[in-house]
C-alpha cells in the first residue's frame, strides 16, 4: 500500500456507506465503553472475591496472569481471524467470549474455575479492542474516531468503580458479572445489523499468502509502535497505579486529597482523547506534531510534579499529565496505515495492541520495586524517563509520516 492512500480515504468516504458507517461508529463506542467499565470494576470487586473465596491477595492476583494471557491470545489473533473472517465474525466473537466469561463468573465458580474463565474474558476483550481499532482506522477521520473510541474507554473506567460500589451495596458482586453479560446482548445484535458479511472472494484472497503474524512482526516500524505502546502503557499505569501513595508520602495529601487527584489524572485523560484531536485539527496540527505535542506535554508535566513541592503544583500537574496522555495510543493505532501495508493493518494493530500487556505488567512492577527499595519519590524520576523513552521513540515514526505528508 503506497503511503499517499490512507490520506485520501481520510479526506473522503463513499456517501451511501455513511448510515452503516454511523451505526458502526456508535457501536464502537459503546462496546469501549463496556470495555472500560469491565476495567473499572475490578478493583472494587477484588475485597469482596477475597473475603467469598476466602484466600489471600496473592492468590485471587492470579487472574491478572489469566486474563492477561488471553488478551494477548485475542490481540495477536485478531488480525488472522479478521483476515479470513472478517470484523463482523471477529467482533461477534469476542463478544460472545467476553459474554460466556462474565455469565459463567456470575454464577460464583469454584476458584479454579474463576481463574480459569479470566483468560476467556482476556481473549474476549483482545478481540474487541483489535477489530475495533482495525475497523475505525480504516475510516474516514480515523485519528478523532480513534481518540473518541478510546476516551469512552475512560468514561466506562470511570463509571464501572461506581456502578460496582453501587450493587455492591445492594447484592453479591457476581451481579456485577451478571451485568456486564446483559450488556453483551445488544452489543451482539448491533454487531450483526451494523457489519455486513465478509464476501466470500475476500476471504478466500486474505488466506493466501505467507503467515500475516510472521510477516508483520518483520515490519521494522510496526515493531517500534510496540515497543512505543509497551512503554506508554507502563507509564500510565504507573502513574495511576502509584500516583496515590506518592501523593500521600512526598506531597503530603490526605487520604481524600490524594484520591480526588487520581480522579482528576484518569478524568484529564479521558477530557486529552475528547479533545486534543479536534484542536489540532483546527490549528491544522499534522498527526505528527500533534503527537509530539502531546509528549512535550507529558514530560512537562512529569517535571512539574517532580520539580515543584507543592501539593496543589502535583494534583494540577497530575490532570495535565493525564491529559496530554490521552491522545498518544489512540494516535497510534489511527496511523498504523501508513505505518505497513493495508492486507497487514488489522495484525500490526492486534500485535501493537497485545504488546501493551507487557509493559502495562512490566513497568508498573518495576515502579512498585523501585518505590518500595528507593521511596515513592522514585516515581516522577521514573515517569520522567519513560516519556523521555516515549519521544525517543516516536522519532523514527514522525519522520516517516511526515515523509508521507502527516
Amino acid at each position: 500500500m503506497t503511503a499517499p492512500a490512507p490520506r485520501v480515504a481520510e479526506q473522503a468516504a463513499p456517501a451511501p456507506a455513511q448510515p452503516g458507517v454511523r451505526a458502526s461508529v456508535l457501536l464502537a463506542y459503546a462496546a469501549f465503553l463496556l470495555v472500560g467499565i469491565s476495567s473499572g470494576v475490578g478493583g472494587v470487586l477484588l475485597p469482596a472475591q477475597i473475603t467469598d473465596y476466602g484466600v489471600d491477595k496473592a492468590t485471587i492476583g492470579l487472574t491478572f496472569f489469566t486474563s492477561g494471557a488471553g488478551f494477548l491470545l485475542g490481540a495477536t489473533g485478531a488480525g488472522a481471524l479478521i483476515h479470513r473472517y472478517g470484523v463482523r465474525t471477529t467482533l461477534l466473537t469476542g463478544t460472545t467470549a467476553f459474554a460466556a466469561a462474565a455469565l459463567y463468573t456470575a454464577t460464583r465458580p469454584p476458584l479454579a474455575a474463576f481463574v480459569a474463565v479470566a483468560l476467556l474474558a482476556g481473549v474476549g476483550t483482545g478481540l474487541l479492542e483489535a477489530a475495533l481499532n482495525a475497523h475505525l482506522a480504516d475510516l474516514p477521520h480515523a485519528t478523532d474516531r480513534i481518540n473518541r473510541l478510546h476516551a469512552f474507554f475512560g468514561v466506562g473506567a470511570l463509571l464501572g468503580p461506581l456502578l460496582a460500589a453501587w450493587l455492591l451495596t445492594r447484592t453479591a458482586w457476581t451481579a456485577v458479572w451478571a451485568v456486564q453479560a446483559l450488556i453483551c446482548l445488544p452489543l451482539l445484535v448491533g454487531f450483526l445489523r451494523a457489519h455486513p458479511p465478509t464476501p466470500r472472494p475476500a476471504r478466500a484472497e486474505s488466506s493466501a499468502g505467507p503467515g500475516l503474524l510472521a510477516t508483520t512482526i518483520r515490519r521494522p516500524r510496526v515493531i517500534i509502535a510496540g515497543i512505543f505502546l509497551a512503554v506508554y502503557v507502563g507509564l500510565e499505569i504507573s502513574v495511576g497505579s502509584w500516583g496515590y501513595s506518592y501523593l500521600r508520602a512526598e506531597r503530603a495529601l490526605s487520604d481524600l486529597d490524594a484520591g480526588y487527584a487520581v480522579s482528576g489524572y484518569w478524568l484529564g485523560l479521558t477530557l486529552g482523547r475528547f479533545l486534543i484531536s479536534p484542536i489540532a485539527g483546527r490549528l491544522r496540527l499534522g498527526t505528527a506534531a500533534m503527537a509530539y505535542a502531546c509528549l512535550g506535554g507529558t514530560a512537562a508535566a512529569c517535571l512539574l510534579i517532580w520539580a515543584v513541592p507543592h501539593p496543589a503544583a502535583a494534583a494540577a500537574g497530575l490532570a495535565v499529565l493525564g491529559f496530554f496522555l490521552g491522545p498518544i495510543f489512540p494516535t497510534i493505532m489511527a496511523v498504523m496505515p501508513r505505518l505497513t501495508e493495508q492486507r497487514l493493518v488489522p495484525t500490526a494493530i492486534g500485535i501493537t495492541n497485545g504488546l501493551t500487556t507487557v509493559g502495562g505488567a512490566t513497568l508498573p512492577w518495576l515502579a512498585g520495586t523501585l518505590a518500595q527499595t528507593s521511596g515513592t519519590w522514585i516515581l516522577l524520576p521514573f515517569a520522567t524517563l519513560l516519556a523521555a523513552v516515549q519521544l525517543g521513540l516516536w522519532s523514527p515514526l514522525a519522520g516517516h509520516l511526515r515523509r508521507s505528508g502527516g
